[in-house]
């Protein structure tokens, strides 16, 4: 009884916990990408291995052990996708003028391979478990294969709230298949599915007649049940990524001083005084902008401008300088007085 009481908290552990562990992983797979890719293949031999081992014993440590290398298995594929390793023959973006049936392609060629490779990992996880007493590894992972692709479906049809903030930056392609929308008939049908699997398994958990079952049934109905929750997120009027804000990738912020030196450096009025006319050295074409070239040529027109108008000026003033200095040049005759003789005396 002890070993079924800590089942579900030890389901919301690993399911939340596993979640933000891929994340950080992801996030540090651009640095060290050969390393991660040798450690995310080793980690997926030893999960397969797990599974191997823990089915060979119906106990409670196996069904434990059982369930925990089934989700360590889902997530070394799902790090293979996250990661950008193994998405599709075509991982773009949906183009924005297509047709729904071509949408419908695309969004198959993003993800082809990925898809392929859960359900490769998926007939490994049959064939290591069949014929053994203990088989939750492989109800573990149907059940979140069969989880996910409802949940993928939902987003491609359209849901309330897409929660893609997550998404690692090599895979935000993916988010042009995504659709926002109120609802989409298909979700209230994955919603009951999603309900009544829970019930039953959990039914069938309390029912159990043996320990191991017990064990076994309440982990796969937990995990059954946050299946369901997921779905609900995306119904729900706000995203849940506070859950794993602690795993979200940050995106580098741009210092202070850098943004004030990447900003175009202002161009300086030009003052109205009388202009000198000088040979400035321009700057390339090609480094200059746009805007920059106008004002720089409408400041050279107005000091060509003003400098024909003091040209101008300067003329007018000489002309009239010059008339008045030749007016005061020539000799002024004085009136000759009649009452006078040739020689000056009166007569």
């Amino acid at each position: 009884m002890g070993a079924t009481a800590i089942a579900i908290p030890y389901v919301v552990f690993v399911w939340w916990f596993s979640t933000g562990a891929v994340l950080v992983l992801v996030g540090l797979a651009a640095r060290h990408p050969a390393a991660f890719k040798w450690g995310t293949a080793a980690a997926f031999v030893a999960a397969l291995s797990g599974v191997a081992v823990s089915s060979q014993a119906a106990e409670d440590a196996n069904a434990y052990c059982a369930f925990t290398c089934a989700i360590l298995l889902w997530g070394t594929v799902e790090m293979s996708l996250l990661a950008g390793w193994i998405t599709g023959p075509r991982p773009e973006s949906c183009p924005r003028d297509c047709t729904p049936a071509s949408r419908v392609g695309f969004a198959l060629q993003a993800i082809a391979y990925h898809e392929l490779a859960l359900i490769a990992t998926a007939g490994l996880v049959f064939a290591v478990t069949s014929g053994a007493p203990n088989r939750l590894s492989w109800w573990t992972f149907a059940a979140l294969l069969v989880l996910r692709q409802s949940a993928k479906i939902n987003l491609f049809l359209g849901v309330r709230t897409l929660n893609d903030e997550l998404l690692p930056q090599q895979v935000r392609f993916m988010r042009s298949y995504f659709a926002k929308k109120s609802t989409n008939p298909l979700f209230p049908f994955s919603i009951a599915a999603a309900t009544t699997a829970t019930v039953m398994v959990a039914a069938a958990a309390i029912g159990a007649t043996s320990s191991f079952d017990g064990v076994a049934l309440s982990l796969l109905a937990s995990l059954i049940a946050l299946g369901l929750l997921e779905h609900g997120f995306m119904a729900l009027p706000m995203p849940v990524i506070n859950l794993w804000r602690w795993s979200a990738p940050v995106e580098p912020a741009v210092p202070a001083m850098a943004v004030v030196a990447a900003a175009p450096a202002p161009v300086p009025a030009t003052p109205l005084v009388r202009p000198v006319l000088a040979v400035v050295s321009p700057a390339p074409q090609a480094e200059r902008p746009v805007s920059v070239q106008k004002n720089a040529a409408a400041a050279a027109r107005q000091r060509l401008e003003e400098q024909f108008r003091q040209a101008y000026r300067q003329a007018r003033a000489d002309a009239q300088a010059q008339t008045i200095t030749g007016l005061a040049a020539v000799p002024v005759t004085p009136p000759v007085d009649p009452n006078t003789t040739a020689q000056g005396g009166v007569p």
